[in-house]
C-alpha cells in the first residue's frame, strides 16, 4: 500500500511539474471549476467562477403576451410527449416560444426561471456580429470587406494582411486554430479557462487561404471582438450595453465573462443572461434590425448575416449552414436562421411565421452530418405542432 502511494505521489509531482514547465498552468483552473464541482466539461451556471465584466441594463421593455399564453389549444397546457421525453433526458432548463412579439409558451425546470442567469456559449457569437454590424452603422468600421489589419497590427504579415472582417464573420479565416472541445489541453479549453486570451489570439497565424473554407473557429469572433475595441474605443461589454442591451429593454443586466478581473471578455462564448433576454436577439433580426421603430442594424447586414456565405466545406462542398455568426437551416418547408450554444443553448428564429424559439439547457444531441443538431429540429417542431 505504501508502495503504491509512492507511485501515485511520484506521478502527481511528475504530472505537476510537466503543468508548470510547459506553462500550462490553467489547467488547474479547469480540473477545479469542473472534476471538483462534479462535472467532466463545462456547463451552463459554471460563469460564478469565472470574473466578468457587467452589461448595463437600462428601462425595462416588457415583452408582450399573448392571449394563448401557455397553451396548445382551449383545453391543454402541455408540450408534445415527444419533447417532454427530450426535455428529460437533454435537461432543458427553459423552453420559450415567441410569435408575433408576443410569448405564447414558456416553461422552466430544474430550479430555473424566467429570471434566471445561464452561460449563452456560442450563441454570444450572434451578439458580436451583430456589433459589427451596429459599428459599420456608426461609421466605427467602413464595411465587412475591410482588413483586420487596418485595426490589429499583430495582423499585417504576409499570410494575414488580406485578412478580412467578412472572413472572420464567415468562418473562413485560415488561422491556425484546432476548436476542439474535448482536448483538455488545447486552445479552446485554454481560451476558456486561461488568463492570457489577448496573447493566445493574436499570436495565430494565417496558414490556409482566407476566403475560401469554412472552418468554424472561437478565434474569428475573438479577433472581431478586439477590432471593436479597437474601432470603437469601448469595451465590448460597454457597447453592448450602449447599444442593444438598453435600447432593447432587457430586464436584467447580464454579465460576460473575462479572462482575469478587468480583463477582456471571452467573445466567443460566455454572456450570462435569461431565455427572455436572449430571445431580444431573435426579434431584432425579424424586424430586420429595427426595434420598435429605431433601426439598430442596416437591413442589408441582417440579410447578410443571415444568408449562407459562399463557401466550401473542408471536403470540398457547397457549406449552406452558416451567415455571419448565424446557423442556417430548413424544417418542415421553413427557412430558418438560429444562433447556438455549446450543449444545446438556441435561440431560433422563423421567419415566414415571425416565430421565435428558445431553449436553453444542459445537454444536447450530438451534431449530424448536416451540420446541426438532432434536438434543434425536434424543438422547431414542437413549437410548429403547438402552434402553428
Amino acid at each position: 500500500m505504501k508502495k503504491k502511494l509512492k507511485y501515485i505521489l511520484i506521478v502527481f509531482a511528475i504530472l505537476n511539474l510537466l503543468i508548470i514547465v510547459s506553462g500550462k498552468t490553467w489547467i488547474y483552473k479547469a480540473v477545479s471549476v469542473t472534476y471538483l464541482n462534479g462535472h467532466t466539461s463545462s456547463y451552463i451556471h459554471d460563469y460564478i467562477f469565472f470574473p466578468s465584466n457587467k452589461i448595463q441594463d437600462g428601462d425595462h421593455q416588457k415583452w408582450l403576451i399573448s392571449s394563448k399564453y401557455n397553451k396548445r389549444d382551449t383545453t391543454s397546457m402541455q408540450l408534445p410527449q415527444f419533447i417532454q421525453e427530450l426535455n428529460d433526458s437533454l435537461e432543458t432548463t427553459a423552453f420559450l416560444v415567441i410569435k408575433n412579439d408576443s410569448i405564447l409558451y414558456e416553461e422552466y425546470w430544474h430550479g430555473y426561471s424566467e429570471d434566471s442567469l445561464s452561460n449563452s456559449f456560442s450563441m454570444s457569437k450572434s451578439w458580436v456580429s451583430t456589433l459589427i454590424g451596429i459599428a459599420i452603422k456608426d461609421g466605427k468600421i467602413h464595411n465587412e470587406n475591410q482588413k483586420v489589419c487596418e485595426f490589429l497590427p499583430n495582423f499585417c504579415g504576409e499570410n494575414e494582411k488580406d485578412l478580412s472582417i467578412k472572413h472572420l464573420l464567415t468562418m473562413s479565416s485560415g488561422l491556425d486554430w484546432d476548436e476542439n472541445y474535448y482536448n483538455p489541453i488545447g486552445q479552446t479549453a485554454e481560451a476558456y479557462y486561461g488568463t492570457n486570451l489577448k496573447d493566445l489570439v493574436m499570436n495565430l497565424k494565417v496558414i490556409e487561404p482566407s476566403g475560401e473554407v469554412f472552418k468554424y473557429h472561437s478565434s474569428c469572433t475573438q479577433l472581431l471582438a478586439f477590432v471593436l475595441e479597437q474601432a470603437t474605443g469601448k469595451t465590448i461589454s460597454e457597447y453592448t450595453s450602449e447599444k442593444l442591451w438598453k435600447p432593447m429593454g432587457a430586464k436584467h443586466p447580464a454579465l460576460w465573462n473575462t479572462d482575469v478581473q478587468g480583463g477582456d471578455e471571452k467573445a466567443f462564448c460566455c454572456i450570462n443572461s435569461n431565455a427572455r433576454d436572449f430571445a431580444r436577439l431573435g426579434k431584432l433580426y425579424l424586424n430586420k434590425g429595427n426595434w420598435n421603430g429605431t433601426q439598430l442594424i442596416d437591413t442589408s447586414f441582417v440579410d447578410k448575416a443571415t444568408s449562407s456565405a459562399d463557401l466550401l466545406d473542408e471536403n470540398g462542398f457547397k457549406n449552406t449552414n452558416y451567415g455571419y455568426q448565424f446557423w442556417i437551416a430548413e424544417r418542415g418547408g421553413y427557412q430558418v436562421f438560429y444562433a447556438r450554444g455549446l450543449w444545446g443553448q438556441y435561440v431560433i428564429c422563423i421567419p415566414e411565421l415571425d416565430m421565435i424559439v428558445v431553449r436553453l439547457g444542459r445537454k444536447f444531441a450530438e451534431c449530424s452530418d448536416d451540420g446541426h443538431h438532432p434536438d434543434f429540429y425536434k424543438f422547431i417542431d414542437a413549437a410548429l405542432e403547438m402552434y402553428n
